[in-house]
């Protein structure tokens, strides 16, 4: 995988397509395991995590439904700070097995504060699934119940994630280089 450059700014190859495709594999048999008979609502945090629920999602072996809704904070390379909600929550969560899929999850603000109108609407359960972790920059007491890789502290693109709307198509994940 050579290196992209997207705004000039260059990203190297970080984690490869296949082994992505391992670890989701890996989470979605954990989901369907856990689940069985429970028949959750997948509910992914737009615009980022669309990759990789619609990868979970189609590895279920369970029944399940989906929906999105769509949270941002992040502007350029660093958080915001602020949680915009572009696209709100319709469905009925009450007495719901939910399970909320990120794409990321490094200061852990945007579920800090999205968890709440969650749990305001009386789901029977609520978990997180994460494609990433990124624990030395938590800020907040919010952890993944699945995920795939845990990274440090860096900048990535690919699989969902972008650079200012970029690099979300890339089957890859490049990490933001020095």
């Amino acid at each position: 995988m050579p290196d992209v450059i997207i705004h000039r700014k260059t990203f190297t190859p970080f984690i490869p397509a296949d082994k992505i495709q391992e670890q989701v594999t890996i989470a979605a048999k954990q989901i369907s395991r856990d689940y069985a008979g429970k028949r959750p609502l997948i509910l992914g945090i737009l615009n980022g995590s669309f990759m990789f629920a619609a990868d979970v999602f189609r590895q279920l072996d369970i029944e399940a439904e989906i929906s999105f809704i769509k949270l941002a904070s992040y502007k350029g390379t660093s958080s915001s700070g602020n949680i915009v909600t572009s696209i709100g929550l319709e469905e009925n969560l009450h007495g719901r097995h939910i399970i909320i899929v990120e794409d990321i999850i490094d200061t852990g603000k945007t579920l800090h504060a999205f968890l709440p109108e969650v749990l305001q609407r009386q789901p029977a359960s609520v978990k997180i699934a994460a494609f990433l972790t990124k624990p030395a920059a938590l800020q907040f007491d919010v952890h993944a119940d699945y995920f795939c890789f845990e990274i440090d502290n860096k900048f990535v693109v690919g699989y969902g994630l972008d650079y200012d709307g970029l690099g979300r198509n890339l089957p890859e994940l490049y990490i933001l280089k020095d």
